[in-house]
C-alpha cells in the first residue's frame, strides 16, 4: 500500500489532533532517514501508521489482540498508554495492509523501545519525541540531538521517558530499560 492511501486510512482511524501528531512525526522521521540513510518511504509508512491505534478505547484494544492472537505481557496489558503500539501493528498489518516486517516493528516498539533496536525503530521513537507539536521542557535540546548524534538522543528520550513514569507512579516497562542500557553499553555512558 502507498503512502497517500495509508495517510487517508489513517486519518479516519484516529482524531485530528492525533493526525497531525503523525504528520510532524512523519516530517521529522523523514529528516532523520536522510540524515542517518534509512529508507525514506519505509519511515513515511511507520511514522504516519504509529498511531493508528492511539484513539481506540482499552476494550477495543484489548479486543483486537485476542482477534489477532497478541498475548500482552504483563506491563503492556496492566498499562493502557502502552498498547497502542503493539496493538497498532496488528491494526496497520490485518487492516491497512503493511506487511514489511520492519515498518511493523518501529509501529510496535514506539511506546517502549527494544533492545537491539533497527534504525527505523529508533527514528520513529524520538521522532515521537521531538515533533514540532511537542513542547516540553528540553525538547528544543533533544530536538537539536537527534541530528547530531542519534543514540545519545534515544537515551535522553529513554530518561525523559523513565523520569515521567516514576512521577506518575507507575510502572516501567522492562522494553524501555533494556533499550537504554543496551545503548549506553554500547556507546559507553
Amino acid at each position: 500500500m502507498d503512502y497517500d492511501t495509508l495517510a487517508a486510512a489513517v486519518k479516519k482511524r484516529i482524531s485530528k489532533k492525533r493526525f497531525a501528531h503523525s504528520l510532524g512525526v512523519m516530517e521529522v522521521a523523514v529528516q532523520l532517514a536522510k540524515r542517518y540513510g534509512c529508507d525514506v518511504e519505509k519511515t513515511r509508512i511507520a511514522a504516519i501508521c504509529h498511531d493508528c491505534a492511539k484513539n481506540e478505547s482499552r476494550e477495543q484494544l484489548l479486543q483486537k489482540a485476542d482477534q489477532y492472537g497478541m498475548i500482552l505481557d504483563d506491563v503492556v496489558y496492566y498499562e493502557t498508554q502502552l498498547m497502542h503500539g503493539p496493538v497498532g501493528s496488528l491494526i496497520a498489518r490485518h487492516e491497512l495492509g503493511v506487511e514489511d516486517e520492519e515498518i511493523l516493528a518501529a509501529i510496535a516498539h514506539h511506546t517502549t523501545g527494544i533492545k537491539e533496536m533497527s534504525l527505523l525503530d529508533k527514528i520513529i521513537y524520538l521522532s515521537d519525541f521531538v515533533e514540532p507539536g511537542r513542547n516540553y521542557p528540553g525538547v528544543e535540546i533533544l530536538r537539536e540531538l537527534a541530528f547530531v548524534d542519534l543514540d545519545r538522543a534515544l537515551i535522553q528520550a529513554f530518561d525523559n521517558t523513565i523520569r515521567y513514569v516514576l512521577s506518575l507512579d507507575s510502572v516501567l516497562h522492562p522494553n524501555t530499560i533494556e533499550a537504554r542500557n543496551q545503548l549506553i553499553m554500547r556507546i559507553g555512558g
